[in-house]
């Protein structure tokens, strides 16, 4: 029995688009993730978010720690959004995001370890961005 040419040829089609592999994936998580962490903002399922917030942020922005969260919620969201719709511009979002996350933590003299994770997520943002195809 033969098979036909369009399976035959479909695994080496993915196989030769490792890029396209790696943009898809990237795409996904970074649309998927900062939804997911920006719904929580409204909800503290997975942590108390006010506890990443820097005391410096409710002093430059005179607003309680839990109305920031809901703002940084927002942005997430809207982050996410950016990804899908745009993946070039939204990767570059989410990088700068990221570096404002980074800062307030060092800022912040703790979660180092959450910084240098979120800056390997930036890094990884960046790439995305390279990845991402030109908007016509």
């Amino acid at each position: 029995m033969k098979s036909s040419p369009a399976l035959s040829t479909r695994p080496s089609l993915l196989a030769a688009a490792p890029e396209r592999q790696a943009f898809l994936l990237l795409r996904t998580v970074f649309t998927v993730a900062p939804i997911i962490f920006g719904l929580d903002k409204f909800t503290n399922l997975l942590t108390d978010w006010t506890m990443y917030l820097a005391p410096v942020a409710t002093s430059v922005v005179p607003m309680p720690a839990h109305s920031i969260m809901y703002i940084v919620g927002v942005v997430e969201v809207i982050a996410g959004l950016a990804v899908a719709f745009r993946p070039r511009f939204g990767s570059l979002l989410v990088a700068v995001w990221l570096l404002g996350i980074i800062v307030n933590l060092l800022i912040l003299g703790s979660f180092f370890d959450v910084a240098l994770r979120d800056f390997g997520l930036l890094v990884a943002a960046l790439a995305l961005n390279r990845l991402s195809p030109k908007a016509r």
